[in-house]
Parts: structure tokens; sequence; C-alpha cells
């Protein structure tokens, strides 16, 4: 599941339903792909750990790739990042 450019208080509801049929649609992890974040607010979070559950109840694993830096600390200081086991992406150009 590839999520927008803006996850924000607004945009949570219709996010969150959209989150049943990623789960139902196929197998092994659930991928939520964050590297189209640019707007975002808490409810992204929150957003994440229920797409996390609703994996975990199917039976499924979850990943999260593209995580931007400030989702991420925003998971640190929520105190889950283990939870969702964030990971930004490495600086371009990297090795």
């Amino acid at each position: 599941m590839q999520l927008p450019a803006t996850a924000t208080l607004e945009h949570a509801a219709d996010l969150a339903l959209l989150l049943p049929a990623a789960v139902a649609e196929g197998s092994g992890p659930l991928q939520i792909d964050a590297s189209a974040l640019q707007s975002f607010d808490t409810s992204a979070i929150a957003l994440l750990l229920q797409a996390r559950r609703l994996a975990q109840a199917a039976g499924r694993g979850f990943d999260v790739t593209g995580a931007p830096p400030k989702l991420a600390e925003l998971a640190r200081l929520y105190g889950v990042e283990e939870l969702l086991s964030l990971a930004a992406p490495g600086p371009a150009g990297a090795a």
C-alpha cells in the first residue's frame, strides 16, 4: 500500500477505510510504502498502528519502507518506533 503525500487528521478516516482491502489483497507481510509522505501528523502514526494490528490479525507480517525521518522521529516520541520498525531512507548517494 502506497501512502499519499498527505496523511493528516483530515485524511486519516479515508485512509483507514483502505486498510482492510490492503490487508486482504495478498499474502506475506503487508508492505506500506511511506516514501511519498510530505505532510503528516500523528494521525499517520495511528494509521500505521492500525495497519499493523489488521495485518497481525490476518496472520500477516507488517513492513514500512521509505519512512521520512520526521515520521520516524514522531514514532520515537510516542514510543512506538519498535512496533512500526520504521527505517528512514538513507541519504542520497550514501554507500
